[in-house]
């Protein structure tokens, strides 16, 4: 058992938008890594960063996402920043699941996080840490990425059903 999809992206690509979107439309659970987290830590995102730092923060999103990726069947949402590990990033392709990255501008991406409050890497200054998070993260999205939907003009409904109908194009092919 495997995910159907993992979504990957910059916060504000739309993901967790697209992804319950995308897993009504296939009849599937879904689920994003964060939350994931937070069920078996029992606190928030950002109480992590808070207490725990950013290291480990990752660590135990790794932790998630490979048992994701082994147990979970359905529409699967990474944090912006989960490829950071080469582990995740190696489990994903290994997997073989549809990895689709969700990519939109960085002006689209700035009004969407809005003052970035409850994102903890972006809260001091969202439009700079987007900037420099976007060149940092962007060649490894590529590294995992099948396939990529432009997010910045369509809604998320039609993020989502260009997704299913990618999806069973691939899935026609094999």
């Amino acid at each position: 058992m495997s995910p159907r999809v993992v979504l990957v992206g910059m916060p504000g690509s739309g993901k967790t938008t697209t992804g319950r979107r995308l897993a009504k439309i296939l009849g599937v659970p879904f689920a994003d890594s964060d939350g994931l987290v937070e069920r078996s830590c029992g606190v928030t995102v950002p109480e992590i960063f808070a207490e725990r730092g950013e290291a480990a923060f990752r660590t135990l999103e790794a932790a998630a996402i490979r048992d994701a990726l082994r147990d979970f069947a359905g529409v699967l949402a990474l944090g912006g920043g989960a490829i950071l590990d080469s582990g995740t990033r190696a489990a994903l392709v290994a997997s073989r699941v549809p990895v689709a990255l969700l990519d939109a501008p960085l002006p689209v991406l700035l009004k969407r996080v809005g003052d970035a409050r409850t994102r903890p890497l972006l809260r001091d200054d969202p439009g700079g840490r987007l900037r420099a998070l976007a060149r940092q993260r962007r060649p490894l999205y590529a590294e995992v990425a099948t396939l990529t939907v432009d997010t910045g003009a369509r809604t998320s409904v039609k993020a989502a059903a260009h997704i299913a109908a990618r999806l069973h194009a691939m899935e026609t092919v094999t």
